[in-house]
């Protein structure tokens, strides 16, 4: 990554003259070797972020957010739902658990702002794996929250990815939530209104480009000069006011036109996909943050921002599924060791990105291919790396996808052996290995040094098949790249 790249981040509220939106980070913890959660902590402080939303309950995460005075949104993964819905003495084991014991902390209290049920529960990659088992998990978190005396204090929300909606013609003014959904929205929405709770919901304007020919780059990055798209006499002059307005119609056709609504990701890739790059993400952000301050809000609500906005993501995380694409482990403001990607203003009061300091890293080597060998099984090997190690980078699209053989079987030999934390052994490779010192990174694509901070002696046995699936998903482009 050029060094010349830095992030002008201002993460601050947004005035509005009829609501408030305040900007937020999405922190994930799916990699290898974390940044330590008090260097991310420090990392949000020295940056002026002020809200942050969490996928779980990490222990380690929530102590280093202790007196920090950051607000959080605590998630409950995917996988406790059916558990919380059918007990409420599970959901009240997991309040004590995760919320009393860090919110009743005195002056080292963790800020608790809402409790997420769920991640996206409703995706439509899941069928209907969650569905039955949402509505009842939200409640009985709510009731172990009152039961604790804390339902005053934070919000229970679901978080709903953007397929939830559909709309014929992709038209804001058709927009309704799918069929298979409706009576479960309307029972999620009349709990958010009961208990003055807002509406979670992605909005992504690069998978909306990334899955829509219909879409073009200029009208997600909103470029003055895209072209338009009128829904009988309002007029679309970007991806997000295009999505945000379907969100809202489809709200409005089930009895809740005046929901307060939060974007709970939003983001660009930078890496592993056409059109990912640090440049383009930059130049979204721009926009969107001026789109924001402009204060114009959308066609349908005009002059009123999202409640609350939250970027997709602080930290690039090289362990997270990438069954949508290879792009899903590069959505980072910052790379995976807390170094800002990219340089974009956001109007008076900005100010320079702080990277994270400090940083302990492995030593300085890099595992690359003998070409004093017989290379004819090296892209085998590539592969068999590959199913393990984040290899993402130099497929099509990626940053190190035009790298020549064998640089790109360096690549995928350095990625294992970085993630093993550069034990000798794992830059054998069937004598195909040499361990350098010297860096073999070549222009934009980057040979990196893992953190000395390791998760990679407790990888699970799930992440070893998930891995080993995505191996299938990957393999055939791997292959003709390793070619």
């Amino acid at each position: 990554m050029s060094p010349s790249f830095q992030l002008f981040l201002f993460f601050a509220t947004i005035s509005s003259t009829t609501t408030a939106a305040a900007i937020g980070v999405n922190w994930g913890t799916t990699a290898s070797h974390p940044l330590p959660a008090p260097k991310v902590v420090e990392l949000l402080k020295s940056n002026n972020i002020s809200k942050v939303k969490l996928f779980d309950a990490d222990p380690l995460v929530l102590q280093a957010l202790s007196g920090s005075h950051i607000g959080v949104t605590v998630g409950i993964p995917n996988s406790m739902l059916k558990s919380l819905n059918s007990s409420l003495k599970a959901a009240e084991s997991w309040v004590h658990d995760n919320v009393t014991r860090y919110f009743s902390s005195g002056s080292n209290a963790v800020r608790i702002e809402y409790i997420a049920v769920g991640d996206e529960p409703f995706h439509l990659s899941y069928n209907d794996q969650f569905h039955p088992f949402v509505i009842g998990a939200a409640i009985n978190i709510q009731t172990a929250l009152s039961r604790a005396n804390l339902a005053s204090q934070m919000k229970v929300v679901v978080p709903c990815s953007y397929d939830i909606v559909q709309s014929e013609s992709s038209l804001p003014s058709k927009g309704i939530f799918r069929t298979d959904l409706n009576k479960t929205m309307i029972e999620l929405l009349t709990f958010l209104r009961k208990h003055h709770s807002p509406f979670f919901v992605t909005i992504s304007p690069f998978i909306s480009f990334h899955q829509n020919k219909n879409i073009t780059l200029d009208f997600s990055l909103f470029k003055e000069g895209a072209h338009p798209r009128n829904d009988g006499r309002r007029t679309y002059k970007n991806t997000f006011d295009l999505s945000y307005d379907t969100v809202v119609t489809a709200l409005s056709n089930v009895g809740f036109p005046e929901m307060d609504i939060v974007v709970s990701k939003i983001g660009w890739p930078t890496d592993g996909a056409a059109n990912a790059t640090s440049s383009i993400a930059g130049t979204f952000m721009k926009g969107l943050m001026d789109h924001f301050h402009s204060k114009s809000g959308t066609p349908l609500r005009l002059r009123e921002l999202p409640l609350e906005t939250y970027i997709f993501s602080l930290l690039d995380e090289d362990q997270r599924s990438i069954v949508a694409g290879n792009f899903e482990r590069h959505w980072g403001l910052f790379t995976f060791d807390g170094q800002a990607k990219y340089r974009v203003g956001f109007g008076q009061g900005s100010k320079n990105p702080v990277n994270a300091q400090n940083v302990e890293y492995l030593p300085p080597k890099w595992c690359v291919v003998n070409n004093n060998k017989d290379l004819s099984n090296a892209s085998a090997r590539a592969l068999d790396a590959c199913s393990v190690a984040d290899c993402t980078a130099i497929s099509p699209g990626g940053s190190c996808f035009n790298i020549s053989w064998p640089g790109n079987i360096s690549y995928a030999f350095n990625s294992y052996y970085q993630q093993h934390d550069q034990r000798a052994g794992s830059c054998d490779f069937g004598g195909l290995g040499l361990i350098t010192t010297v860096e073999p990174s070549v222009e934009n694509c980057r040979f990196s040094i893992q953190l000395r901070t390791s998760h990679a002696n407790s990888l699970s046995g799930s992440y070893f098949s998930q891995w080993m699936i995505l191996l299938m998903v990957q393999g055939y482009l791997l292959l003709l790249n390793f070619r």
